[in-house]
């Protein structure tokens, strides 16, 4: 669909959602695109891929634009997002069992700055139902062109087990993902669940992560095929953190480094209805924050280590800045909420652009 019809389908329907609870929006939505995907319907939000291809970590991006982890916890609209036109698309997060969050209410928007505050907790229905939802999506054996959009899985830990168990269920979800994932990501940066931020220290990343990649070796013998691991990051680190992470990424030879996940700086919207939830900030405050830790990965990293931008991504402007930043690929999530799925052409344009 053309993206001036796509615009004003969204334009539309915006109104109608932002008058809803904003949970209740998000599943109403979720609903829609799991009914409608590999439907004739799908062409109220299909759009052709804009096709710039890009080898990373030995994947086949066919564009640059994914969709990042959180919005669709249980994969259930793979194949939706995929007609949308997105390069790569990440789920999750998954954990090894099912468990329903944080207590309601616990998203909010902030429309003044195109935000969003959740803390959702890693709400998800569990690492079966999860799979089984990956295995029934159709995108690989549908994609035209030839080329299919990549899928990524996001794992993480229970909200019941401890802390220092945090690798056990890290393993479990890898166990479980690993066959059917073009890539893992490894989410140590939820603000929602208590303590998960801590094993982006020194100590616990290094054993953490000297589990997952040796756990990886195993499982790339067993299915005879080498995933590639990403770690995501939060934007609430300085310069030190960054860099010790840097050397952790590299020591444990990562495949690549999302950067970030949300913020629990409240600077850009304090004394907006609200700015003082509690939880993770998404949209345009936390662009310059994700900015800035992409460019200390990238000068930390060097040249060729894999960065995945994401973060206040709202326009093909923004998602060429992720680049000027040091970035590789982009993710959306929260523009997404506020521009629709004309976002995603209009941004895998604007990159394409920058290698025409």
């Amino acid at each position: 669909m053309p993206l001036p019809m796509l615009s004003s389908l969204y334009g539309l329907a915006r109104p109608f959602l932002f008058g809803l609870d904003p949970e209740h929006a998000h599943e109403m939505t979720l609903n829609a695109l799991a009914r409608t995907q590999n439907t004739p319907l799908a062409m109220a939000y299909a759009s052709k891929r804009v096709e710039d291809p890009v080898t990373l970590a030995g994947l086949h991006f066919p564009n640059r634009i994914g969709l990042a982890a959180g919005l669709d916890k249980n994969a259930r609209c793979i194949d939706a997002f995929a007609a949308m036109g997105f390069g790569f698309v990440e789920v999750g997060t998954v954990t090894p069992k099912p468990q329903p969050g944080n207590a309601k209410p616990r998203m909010f928007r902030l429309p003044e700055r195109d935000a969003l505050i959740n803390r959702l907790g890693f709400n998800n229905d569990g690492l079966d139902a999860f799979v089984a939802n990956v295995r029934r999506a159709r995108f690989r054996s549908t994609s035209v062109p030839t080329t299919p959009m990549l899928l990524g899985l996001n794992i993480g830990k229970n909200a019941a087990t401890p802390i220092e168990r945090a690798t056990d269920d890290y393993l479990i979800a890898l166990d479980g993902v690993y066959p059917h994932a073009d890539y893992v990501t490894i989410n140590i940066s939820s603000p929602n669940t208590a303590n998960l931020r801590s094993l982006q220290s020194d100590a616990a990343l290094d054993g953490l992560l000297g589990a997952l990649v040796e756990r990886r070796e195993a499982l790339a013998e067993q299915h005879m095929k080498r995933v590639p691991l990403f770690l995501k990051i939060a934007p609430d680190l300085d310069e030190p953190q960054v860099q010790s992470i840097a050397a952790t990424l590299t020591r444990y030879r990562m495949d690549g480094v999302i950067a970030t996940n949300t913020t629990l700086s409240r600077e850009a919207v304090a004394g907006l209805p609200h700015a003082e939830e509690a939880g993770g900030l998404s949209g345009a405050p936390v662009r310059k924050a994700s900015d800035r830790v992409i460019a200390q990965l990238r000068r930390a990293l060097g040249a060729g280590f894999p960065i995945v931008g994401v973060g206040g991504v709202l326009s093909g402007a923004d998602a060429s800045a992720k680049l000027a930043a040091g970035a590789d690929i982009v993710q959306i999530y929260t523009g997404l909420v506020y521009r629709g799925p004309a976002l995603v052409s209009e941004a895998a344009r604007a990159l394409q652009a920058r290698h025409d």
